[in-house]
């Protein structure tokens, strides 16, 4: 439990914080799977859906809710999946 007043304060910034990184990591994951699936299916949605995670995936990790290089891994592996379906 907090003893001072700032101490109170900063607990509850940081449950609310932790609360807004938990969605957008969330919604990192579910647009993550969606646009692998996309991606063996062949589908043609699968270009807007990688425009979005690349864009989710920027924003996270500028605002340091992912670290820097998981991101361009991430983005890495899923623009090679990509270009080896746009390929054949």
């Amino acid at each position: 439990m907090p003893t001072t007043k700032q101490a109170a304060k900063d607990l509850r910034k940081s449950i609310k914080k932790a609360a807004v990184n938990l969605a957008v990591k969330s919604d990192i994951k579910t647009l993550l799977k969606k646009a692998r699936k996309a991606l063996e299916a062949k589908d043609t949605k699968a270009e807007t859906l990688i425009k979005d995670l690349i864009k989710k995936l920027d924003k996270a990790a500028q605002a340091k809710m992912m670290k820097k290089n998981t991101v361009a891994r991430t983005k890495s592996r899923l623009m090679k999946a990509w270009n080896k379906l746009n390929k054949k």
